[in-house]
């Protein structure tokens, strides 16, 4: 199907890209994506069952022989110590897709470390892992590589609906509401992304970071893979519905991996679908709230992130 087709990527062969999340969804289908041109993939996700059975698919849709799996549970801070400690000795890492996250509907619940759930996982998860594999990142790159390591932290359009509160960032006040809670994590995911590329440029680095977002994706529209959930497809007339604004997760993932590989790609930019309200359609550099990066609020939130989770970027 040529709606399916995802715009080529670059010849990654010899690259190493580290996917938290890979184990499903986006991060499934970006880990097929790079590994479909050359890429080796290291999925960090927290079952190891799940990442046995997304290596052996990736094996049989791409070719590659080679990815492997790396226990990360980004609600549990020591596990996140552990994994930046395996992932930092990789003789190599060219980006890291940021990718995985949860969106809570049973009421507000905490992380092993007291966290509300999704903004300790989603932010807080992230910030740790990102600032203690900094170093390697300046270090591993491959050579040859143009313009370095690249991080891309996945965005999400729900950033546009909500701003954030920072007195109140565990969501410990008033009614609980979920949605408006993961919102406010995506937010503080964009608003520390584009932040971090801000710090990596003053400093000089040769790393980078970027934020990509899938536009409306959803499983019903998206190809069978065996390790994946078989969606409910509903009718003719429910798929034709989803098609007029929606896309599979394939191609929700194509901002991703190419927020991560393309040669056009910079720091501090911002992917997404290029259609309309940008909820499908080919990847293409797009807009994000301008809120999102705002330099005052994005100190005062990494401040708050490096206090809570103890971890502090060189």
């Amino acid at each position: 199907m040529a709606g399916r087709t995802p715009p080529t990527l670059p010849d990654l062969a010899g690259r190493c890209y580290v996917v938290t999340g890979g184990t499903g969804g986006l991060g499934y289908w970006a880990s097929e994506q790079l590994a479909q041109a050359g890429a080796t993939i290291v999925i960090a996700a927290r079952t190891p069952a799940k990442g046995d059975a997304a290596l052996a698919s990736l094996a049989q849709h791409s070719s590659r022989t080679d990815a492997r799996f790396v226990r990360l549970d980004l609600a549990d801070l020591a596990s996140v110590a552990e994994a930046a400690d395996e992932l930092a000795a990789l003789p190599r890492i060219d980006g890291i897709l940021a990718n995985a996250g949860i969106l809570s509907t049973h009421g507000r619940s905490t992380t092993a470390d007291g966290f509300e759930t999704m903004i300790g996982t989603n932010f807080l998860g992230h910030f740790a892992l990102l600032g203690r594999l900094l170093p390697a990142l300046e270090t591993q790159t491959g050579r040859g590589v143009p313009g370095g390591a690249r991080v891309v932290s996945l965005g999400s359009i729900s950033h546009e609906f909500f701003r954030l509160d920072l007195d109140d960032l565990q969501a410990t006040s008033g009614r609980f509401r979920e949605f408006r809670t993961y919102g406010r994590s995506k937010l503080a995911v964009m608003t520390f992304a584009f932040e971090l590329d801000r710090r990596l440029r003053a400093a000089g680095s040769s790393v980078s970071s970027l934020v990509a977002h899938p536009g409306f994706a959803v499983d019903q529209l998206a190809p069978h893979r065996d390790i994946l959930p078989a969606p409910k497809r509903g009718n003719g007339l429910t798929r034709a519905g989803y098609s007029a604004i929606a896309q599979g997760k394939d191609a929700g993932a194509w901002p991703l991996a190419a927020a991560l590989t393309s040669p056009d790609a910079a720091g501090g930019q911002y992917w997404g679908p290029s259609g309309w309200r940008q909820l499908k359609g080919g990847p293409t550099v797009v807009d994000a709230k301008t809120y999102a990066r705002d330099p005052q609020i994005a100190a005062a939130l990494w401040a708050q992130a490096g206090s809570l989770t103890g971890v502090s970027y060189p």
